[in-house]
């Protein structure tokens, strides 16, 4: 539309009846676009976000069975250390004061021990 024919258009119907429908056009114009063209961009990217989400909780999964897997090797590491520790001190006992351990004895702790050296004790007493 030339700018005459916009000019005569003005003057038989009146700017406010163009510029509404100049407003309706324009309004017409922007629906299409968004409809054609950002929506489906805008439901790929929400798919896209799903799905990083989703990984992102299965990677939060996977870092707290990690966490706590790593929880119980270095508390399985202490205990064993402190086993070690224990049964240094037991045998050094047993060195210190000649305790004759049967092999179907077990001594896994002091008081394991103790019972040992009493009954050895009261054997040789009598």
């Amino acid at each position: 539309m030339d700018p005459t024919e916009l000019s005569q258009t003005i003057k038989e119907l009146g700017f406010p009846i163009v510029a509404a429908g100049g407003m309706g056009y324009f309004i017409y114009f922007i629906w299409k676009w968004v409809t054609e063209e950002i929506d489906p961009v805008l439901s790929e990217a929400s798919m896209t976000l799903i799905a990083l989400i989703d990984r992102i909780r299965m990677l939060d999964n996977d870092l707290i069975r990690l966490n706590q897997k790593l929880n119980v090797v270095l508390t399985l590491r202490d205990q064993h250390s402190d086993y070690e520790e224990r049964i240094k001190h037991l045998q050094k006992i047993i060195e210190d004061h000649d305790i004759n351990i049967d092999e179907h004895e077990k001594v896994y702790s002091l008081d394991d021990l103790k019972k040992i050296y009493k009954e050895q004790k009261t054997t040789s007493d009598d």
